[in-house]
């Protein structure tokens, strides 16, 4: 496998030009038309002024489209910069300002709508605009359009790159409230796809599906690990992400060999029981990352598909897509039972350790780190965010052996798997106790007649000092209420650990990740309690 991420997809186009690459609803594209017209883009940025090292935002719906337009930034030795699309346009005009993009590529009406919004916003300097689609809008005047490609050679341009260079920026929200871009060398990122084809098997028969918004790093994992491979990559369209049977059918209907996504995405197919006996025919593996899988869930999937691999993923942006797996050697028995987040990855580390950096003995809780080939080089233009989060190795060799403070909590088992605990700001004192969130969380993941619950906590202006409040959405026709679901709880938690605020919800709302919005969540119950409002309290 080539040095850089283009390289190694231009290798399966000159040994297979006709191959599919991308399927995407009726459109499809060989490896063959994905080369050419990435070679096109590329040259056409190069003439367009985009220099090494400049960055080139992505404002543009999932489509085939869209992956051209990565591999075409990459091969003008340029970084991309995926957009949110769902973001508001303060935001994404911060986005730009922060990574000082050179050029906007935009198509669609997420582009269009989005690019009228930022024309009001102040920036310092205004990226020139590509539209990548049929027709551009009148008002839009970009410096070159689709039709320009046409002229242009289809041959690659010459490189200047090298691995270490940047790959792409992922922007996460920050603490502060100001997105935080994350660096991604192209090294780091074919460092773990060599790891994850020889462990997964991945060869040219894979139909892999790419779920994920683009500007979430697992669809890096998607999109370079299949067409690194000569596979077929098919992208879910984002109508079919909140109806559950029209997923399942998407997986038949593409004959997927790879499903890879958040488990929240697993956990609505089962809870809709959308997925039939032996289901999936084609179907090798199914991966998360994410978020912790409810065993439940686990067990749904594992009893109907015996025939299927399954493996958790762990791993934060900043350690580029997963640094640790966990391959689940048996349905589990309990649905009470823990799944590690396992091992890691080749050239990574994964460490749990005390307050003075000193390695947690087996068993007890630490704060989980990692090292390796993975790590970020840091955030981008934020050496005081870089330097907080990415520290020196107290036990390591050289002033470049660094460890990310990935803000988990972990212990090592007696087994020698690491396992997850929760996030370090999801530990709260209530009434002189210490209390897991995520444990409560974990043990109503195991309780009957639940579609989804989460828990978050809120301050209280009692001698408590954390209100834990739970927000459920019951199995429908099950009857599921906060009465109930606290009783069932209270044979299995300490009286402490019951959540005193309760919120129904047919669904509870999402991230643009897919993730449970546990921030929207927890402004929800403190606006309840602000108003006085009429919630289940106990």
């Amino acid at each position: 496998m080539s040095g850089l991420l283009h390289q190694a997809v231009a290798a399966q186009a000159q040994a297979r030009p006709e191959a599919v690459a991308l399927a995407f609803k009726e459109e499809r594209l060989t490896y063959g038309e994905l080369e050419e017209a990435s070679n096109r883009l590329a040259r056409l940025l190069r003439e367009a002024g985009c220099q090494r090292g400049d960055r080139v935002a992505l404002l543009m719906p999932k489509s085939p489209g869209a992956i051209v337009a990565m591999l075409g930034v990459l091969k003008a030795d340029a970084v991309y910069v995926p957009m949110d699309p769902a973001s508001p346009a303060a935001r994404q005009a911060r986005v730009l300002e922060v990574s000082d993009c050179r050029c906007i590529l935009a198509a669609g009406l997420v582009g269009e709508n989005i690019l009228g919004s930022l024309a009001a916003a102040s920036l310092v300097q205004r990226p020139m605009i590509g539209w990548l689609d049929e027709a551009a809008p009148p008002a839009l005047n970009p410096a070159f359009t689709l039709s320009d490609l046409a002229a242009l050679p289809a041959t690659p341009p010459a490189c200047a790159n090298s691995a270490d260079d940047l790959a792409h920026i992922l922007f996460t929200s920050g603490s502060t409230g100001l997105p935080k871009g994350v660096t991604i060398t192209h090294a780091s990122v074919m460092h773990f796809l060599r790891w994850a084809r020889s462990h997964f098997d991945t060869d040219r028969s894979d139909r892999i599906s790419q779920h994920p918004p683009l500007h979430f790093d697992l669809s890096t994992f998607d999109i370079f690990g299949t067409l690194s491979a000569g596979a077929e990559l098919h992208l879910v369209p984002a109508e079919l992400n909140l109806v559950p049977p029209k997923l399942a059918q998407f997986i038949r209907d593409s004959a997927l060999s790879q499903w890879f996504s958040v488990p929240s995405v697993l956990n609505l197919m089962a809870k809709f029981d959308s997925i039939r006996q032996g289901d999936f025919p084609r179907l090798r593996r199914v991966l998360w990352c994410g978020e912790v899988m409810p065993t439940p869930t686990l067990i749904y999937w594992m009893r109907r598909l015996p025939h299927v691999r399954f493996t958790n993923l762990y791993g934060p942006t900043e350690a580029t897509i997963a640094s640790s797996y966990y391959t689940i050697p048996r349905c589990p028995a309990d649905e009470r039972e823990t799944i590690p987040i396992g091992h890691a990855c080749a050239g990574e580390e994964l460490l749990v350790l005390d307050s003075r950096l000193r390695p947690a003995p087996p068993g007890e809780i630490g704060d989980l780190y990692i090292r390796g080939v993975g790590l970020s080089p840091g955030y981008w233009r934020d050496p005081e965010k870089t330097h907080s989060a990415f520290l020196p190795y107290p036990l390591g060799t050289g002033h470049r052996d660094r460890i990310y403070r990935t803000g988990d909590l972990a212990r090592r088992g007696a087994d020698g798997l690491i396992y997850f605990l929760g996030r370090v700001d999801t530990q709260i004192k209530s009434r002189g106790y210490r209390i897991e969130l995520g444990e409560i969380e974990a043990v109503l993941h195991s309780l009957p007649g639940l579609r989804e619950s989460a828990v978050v906590a809120i301050p209280s202006d009692g001698f408590e000092g954390w209100m834990i409040c739970c927000a459920y959405a019951p199995d429908a026709g099950s009857g599921a209420g906060a009465a109930a679901l606290r009783k069932s709880l209270s044979t299995r938690l300490p009286g402490y650990m019951l959540p005193v605020r309760w919120m129904h919800y047919e669904v509870l709302p999402k991230n643009d990740n897919g993730k449970i919005d546990r921030p929207r969540l927890k402004n929800a119950f403190l606006l309840a309690e602000s108003r006085n409002e009429k919630i289940e309290a106990y």
